[in-house]
């Protein structure tokens, strides 16, 4: 199946199963705004405890913050968002739809890359196991021309961007012959900026009213905050400050589903060092954030690390980790060495000394920042993406059926376990119920006595719930249950006084925070 029919698979299953629904979707929708449903919010929810206590209870010199969404605009003034917050944006004059130039280049770069990708696959299904990846692309004349086009358009794309040369960015478009993918022609305007940032008013009256903005990111929260937390927390570098949060950018080019919004949430820590020791942090946050991901369990081989050829004005090194999305590599988190830009900045505009007073030095010094920046809704979607699997399995009666099934890791599903009696009647459901009452107040569960047991097994692989827990006639004689696991499909019988110790092991995050731990 093409990649492109999975997301929209992925897509209509979220809002069939109560996941993500199109935000005011009664009135036609709000463009790139959603809303997370009853098994959506209870995803997210568990993925943002499971990166605050991985950030925060792991690292002794980590604590937490919840700063406002409005700020003082000067804030914004000098952290540079209001001069050079901008994306480049390009029109199609036929079609009147407007793109991010950049992500233009970055498509026909991607579809490139599918190309020496279906080379190589087609290698692989002819020559078997004898078959050498490496050599193939070292040697093939398609892949050679293909990856040399590839290298000369990012050469290119490069330039262009340090240079914020939006000329040249035009033209790559113009001589790849990229076309609107509405309209199908090569009728382009020429590429200028946008300012990305939401502007509002704050005041009772129009006169005395101040232009403020809605935060475009999280992190100038935790700058403005630096010496409040090092003070009261009696903090010594180095020491970070992690914080979940709404941000808001008026993203003109917003598309693919939950992964570029204009509302949305991000999980962000800024870790304070001493100048000079910033490459050693910027490689250990590295290392421990790929260590995060992996840990969810969707694929080591769906990550890997890209590192930024043009760096922000602030920073001296960046990296992103991104995952295998059914679009493409894209980004989920970025790892960025900021030096001492933000309270430099923040220190110059407000007038007061945001300075680390060093006891072993014996000096004071504006720290050095190194940030770890990770998109809830995206690290959402990339969960759901990799979860998201279609199995032809037999019935009961041994007909062959597909079944949808969410793999999503067992202590971050939003239902835990499925309490279903066999039959609606002979004592069953009552029985069931004492069982949803003994466990309701330490697992996220789900009561269910509608249709077969099969199409409830169904409904409850397809929410991605890892554990059902039946209840027969044999429980009214014995005490026991019958446990059916989502991924295996393969069922247990085990005694009703057990069930809390058997799912508080496979449910417990310590198995997940030890592999996170040297």
């Amino acid at each position: 199946m093409a990649q492109e029919d999975v997301f929209k698979k992925l897509v209509a299953h979220c809002k069939e199963y109560g996941f993500v629904f199109q935000s005011s979707e009664i009135y036609d929708g709000l463009g790139a705004v959603y809303d997370y449903g009853q098994l959506g919010v209870e995803l997210k929810n568990n993925i943002k405890t499971f990166w605050y206590d991985a950030m925060v209870k792991l690292n002794e010199n980590v604590v937490g913050l919840d700063s406002a969404i409005f700020m003082h605009p000067t804030t914004w003034k000098a952290s540079g968002h209001v001069d050079a917050f901008n994306d480049p944006l390009i029109d199609n004059k036929d079609s009147k739809k407007r793109y991010r130039a950049d992500v233009l280049i970055e498509d026909l770069i991607q579809k490139i890359e599918a190309k020496i990708e279906k080379e190589v696959a087609k290698a692989k299904k002819r020559f078997g196991e004898s078959f050498d990846e490496d050599q193939f692309k070292s040697t093939n004349p398609r892949v050679l021309a293909n990856q040399e086009k590839i290298d000369a358009i990012h050469a290119r794309f490069t330039k262009a961007l340090n240079d914020n040369d939006l000329e040249e960015l035009k033209q790559i478009i113009v001589d790849n012959e990229v076309v609107c993918p509405i309209s199908g022609t090569k009728n382009w305007t020429d590429v200028r900026q946008f300012n990305l940032m939401f502007g509002t008013e704050m005041g009772s009256t129009a006169d005395g009213a101040s232009k403020i903005y809605l935060r475009p990111e999280t992190a100038q929260g935790i700058f403005v905050n630096f010496l409040n937390v090092q003070k009261t927390g009696r903090m010594k570098i180095p020491f970070g400050i992690a914080q979940i949060g709404k941000a808001f950018r008026n993203e003109i080019v917003a598309r693919q589903f939950i992964f570029r919004m204009r509302e949305f949430e991000q999980m962000e820590m800024q870790f304070f060092v001493r100048p000079g020791e910033e490459m050693k942090w910027f490689e250990y946050w590295k290392e421990f954030r790929m260590k995060w991901h992996k840990s969810l369990g969707m694929g080591d081989d769906n990550y890997r690390f890209h590192d930024h050829e043009k760096l922000a004005h602030y920073a001296n090194a960046a990296t992103d980790i991104e995952y295998r999305m059914p679009f493409g590599f894209k980004e989920v988190e970025g790892i960025h060495s900021r030096t001492d830009f933000d309270l430099s900045q923040h220190q110059e505009y407000s007038g007061k000394k945001l300075q680390y007073f060093d006891p072993e030095l014996n000096e004071s010094y504006v720290p050095y920042v190194i940030e770890t920046s990770i998109g809830v809704d995206r690290t959402f979607l990339s969960m759901m993406a990799g979860a998201y699997t279609e199995e032809e399995v037999a019935d009961s009666k041994g007909k062959k059926e597909m079944r949808v099934v969410l793999k999503l890791p067992a202590v971050l599903a939003p239902v835990k376990m499925a309490v279903l009696p066999l039959l609606k009647k002979d004592g069953l459901p009552e029985k069931a119920r004492e069982i949803v009452d003994q466990l309701k107040l330490d697992y996220n569960l789900q009561y269910d006595e509608k249709d077969s047991i099969g199409k409830r097994y169904r409904r409850q692989d397809a929410i991605g719930t890892p554990f059902c827990i039946t209840v027969d006639h044999q429980t009214l004689e014995d005490n026991t249950v019958t446990i059916r696991y989502r991924d295996t499909m393969e069922q247990e019988r085990v005694n009703i006084d057990n069930l809390e110790a058997i799912l508080d092991e496979k449910v417990s995050k310590k198995h997940l925070y030890k592999g996170l731990v040297k």
